[in-house]
C-alpha cells in the first residue's frame, strides 16, 4: 500500500511538473509580440495544410494583402480585417479571415490585454 501511494504521488508530481512546462509564456513587450504575431502567422500561411487548401480552391490567387490581426490575451485571435489588399478574389479573402481566426498563438498576454498588429501577407 505504501508503494501505491509512492508511485501515485511520483507520477502526481511528474504530471504537474509537464502541464507547468507546457503553459504558454505570457508576453507584455509590444516589439515581442508584433515579431511574435509575424513569425507565427507567416509559418501558418506557409505551412503545408494551408498551401494544399489553398491550391485546391484558390490556385491563381496570388497578391500582397496588408491585414489588421487582433489578438486577445488568450492568445487567440479576435479580429481580422483586410486594410489594403491586391487581392480582389472575395471568397479567399473570407477563406483567410476564417482560417486565422481559428488560430490560437503559442503566447498569451496579460489579463485584460489586447493588441492588434499590421502585416503584410504575399501569396
Amino acid at each position: 500500500m505504501k508503494t501505491l501511494k509512492t508511485i501515485m504521488c511520483i507520477f502526481g508530481i511528474v504530471f504537474f511538473c509537464q502541464n507547468v512546462q507546457a503553459q504558454r509564456p505570457v508576453h507584455t513587450d509590444e516589439e515581442i509580440i508584433a515579431e511574435t504575431v509575424i513569425k507565427e502567422v507567416d509559418e501558418l500561411f506557409k505551412s503545408p495544410e494551408f498551401v494544399k487548401k489553398k491550391n485546391k480552391k484558390f490556385a491563381d490567387v496570388k497578391g500582397t494583402m496588408t491585414v489588421d490581426i487582433g489578438i486577445v490575451h488568450s492568445g487567440k485571435v479576435s479580429t481580422f480585417f483586410k486594410v489594403e489588399s491586391d487581392i480582389k478574389n472575395i471568397d479567399f479573402i473570407n477563406f483567410m479571415s476564417d482560417y486565422i481566426l481559428e488560430h490560437k498563438f503559442q503566447f498569451k498576454l496579460q489579463k485584460q490585454q489586447r493588441h492588434k498588429i499590421r502585416h503584410t501577407l504575399t501569396f
